[in-house]
């Protein structure tokens, strides 16, 4: 069988054509440039997918380059929070860089600006330049300070890197064109003056570069031959290659920049702001709250490396943004988890069962399946006694034809036990079932062989049994927001929007052969959903949260 050739996205088309006209294979290389003021979420592992991709596809090296010009929100907790998505994801970087690697060479290139009479200080407030920048439609106005002189640029800029003059009071500006059509040409900021500790350089530097002056520098100091981007930086482009040129010389290898379109999730956010808004208001617990979009939510969550992988191929590389249901997202767990995880039984809404035939003090250990979609899972004991735990809701007293659960008089089969029959039930004082009597088949046991053990019926239930049962608490966790676009509404804060039932936390009871799961082990509840052990999780406190159930219950809902 021929298999069917994948048709190229249009980043590949443009990799293509230029290897076909200005680029050899050997000049291909990459670049995932993280700010490292926050943790990654949803939308990164696209874009990491989609360099680290092209990185495979092409055998190219891809760099991991923090852009951390910003020590006010940056900190080394962010580094390694992304090193470690990264790794998880399965890519490995050719080189770990740091745009602070480049402090001295970006400034040495300032200097050289000013002395060129392509940059110039200038000592207006942010409010002064924002309005001297114009409309759209109106051309901006010249800076006062424009036509200062090399001498006086030069001594004010040297001051300000060393701290000598006060936060706000000055700025480099690139002198470009103040009537430009494109707002990000009127002599935009190259430097600003803080007076902040950075987590890499210390308080070497009191100037950071801006990012449009960073960005593609440090594309150029690395030789990436394609820097990618989200769509909001096509109008920088036209910066991009301005800066380029102006520090490099005939015969250099220019970076080239590209622009795809962001993939926004629903029922979710996926800005930087907002996620740390959630965190600071305690809505969430922490960046890797299983509710959040973050790739270490997701990961806390259940979530595997290739069904995050899959999803970024699934839904590919795009020119226009549009919203990503979230169901897809949990397609994508839901097929890789139903091929690797081993089936348990877990009850979480508990009501007991006693069988009355069965004999008092009996257990059996009786023989499960591990996994039926992997042959070599193989299968394991499980113990079976008089009394059980069954999910309150897979029982009625009187129940429809339609209901193929347990209720009385009718007989439905415990998952690789025996088939019972509903015979009474025992109520409290407000009429709640407390416990549900039945008898047994003895010869239906699952597996025996026996004629009696052939015998069908409509229901299977999952069970545990009392004596054996170990106690744990189960996370379920929803939609983080109760609309798919919570922050399209200018005029509403998305937090008004928070689904206040995104985490509910109960008691259930799991099989023994739970009780030693590690942190991060995967299971499938059978008939409850997916599930995997918390980080929270310890001997004698066994803690999962419910990664995503069998199905999509939201479907319904739409």
């Amino acid at each position: 069988m021929i298999e069917e050739k994948k048709s190229l996205n249009f980043i590949e088309q443009i990799i293509e054509e230029d290897l076909k006209s200005t680029h050899k294979k050997d000049d291909l290389k990459f670049r995932f440039p993280p700010e490292p003021n926050g943790y990654l979420h949803i939308g990164h592992a696209s874009s990491i997918c989609l360099n680290f991709g092209l990185g495979e596809r092409y055998n190219a090296p891809v760099n991991l380059r923090f852009d951390d010009t910003n020590p006010i929100k940056e900190e080394q907790e962010f580094v390694d929070a992304i090193k470690e998505d990264v790794l998880w994801l399965g890519f490995k970087w050719a080189k770990e860089c740091y745009a602070s690697d480049y402090f001295q060479q970006l400034y040495d290139w300032a200097v050289k600006m000013i002395k060129d009479g392509d940059a110039y200080v200038d000592s207006q407030d942010s409010a002064a330049i924002a309005e001297q920048k114009g409309t759209p439609i109106k051309p901006g106005v010249a800076s006062p300070y424009r036509e200062r002189s090399v001498e006086e640029n030069l001594e004010l800029f040297e001051k300000m890197k060393n701290g000598e003059t006060s936060e706000g009071a000055h700025v480099l500006r690139a002198k470009i064109d103040m009537a430009s059509s494109n707002m990000l040409m009127r002599d935009p900021i190259m430097y600003r003056s803080l007076h902040k500790k950075h987590h890499r350089t210390g308080n070497n530097w009191m100037i950071y570069p801006m990012y449009d002056w960073a960005h593609g520098e440090s594309d150029f100091i690395e030789s990436i031959s394609h820097s990618f981007c989200t769509l909001e930086f096509l109008p920088h482009r036209e910066l991009y290659n301005w800066f380029v040129k102006k520090v490099s010389k005939e015969g250099d290898f220019i970076p080239k920049q590209r622009e795809f379109a962001r993939r926004n999730l629903s029922h979710t956010v996926v800005s930087k702001r907002k996620l740390l808004q959630l965190v600071e208001k305690g809505i969430v617990s922490a960046w890797d709250d299983p509710r959040m979009p973050t790739i270490s939510g997701l990961r806390r969550r259940g979530y595997t490396p290739m069904s995050i992988r899959k999803f970024a191929d699934t839904i590919g590389i795009a020119k226009r943004e549009n919203i990503i249901d979230a169901s897809l997202l949990e397609f994508c767990i839901r097929e890789d988890l139903n091929k690797t995880a081993p089936r348990v039984m877990g009850v979480l809404d508990p009501v007991k069962l006693v069988i009355t035939n069965y004999e008092e003090g009996k257990e059996e250990w009786l023989e499960t399946e591990n996994n039926p979609e992997d042959e070599k899972a193989g299968t394991r004991k499980i113990p079976f006694s008089k009394e059980l735990y069954i999910e309150r809701e897979d029982f009625k007293e009187e129940a429809n034809r339609k209901f193929f659960r347990l209720s009385l008089g009718k007989e439905v089969r415990l998952k690789s036990a025996y088939i019972i029959k509903g015979e009474s039930v025992v109520k409290d004082e407000n009429g709640e079932i407390t416990e549900i009597h039945c008898t047994y088949d003895p010869k239906s046991k699952s597996g025996s062989g026996s004629e009696e053990s052939l015998r069908k019926v409509k229901g299977t239930l999952h069970w545990v049994s009392v004596p054996h049962a170990i106690e744990a608490e189960i996370r379920l966790y929803d939609r983080l927001f109760n609309v798919e676009s919570p922050d399209s509404d200018k005029e509403k804060d998305f937090l008004e929007f928070v689904n206040p039932d995104s985490l509910k936390v109960i008691n259930g009871f799991v099989e023994p052969s739970l009780e030693g799961a590690g942190v991060a082990e995967k299971f499938q509840f059978q008939r409850m959903g997916y599930f995997c052990v918390d980080k929270e999780s310890s001997k004698g406190n066994l803690v999962f949260n419910r990664t995503v159930a069998l199905r999509d219950s939201w479907a319904k809902q739409k």
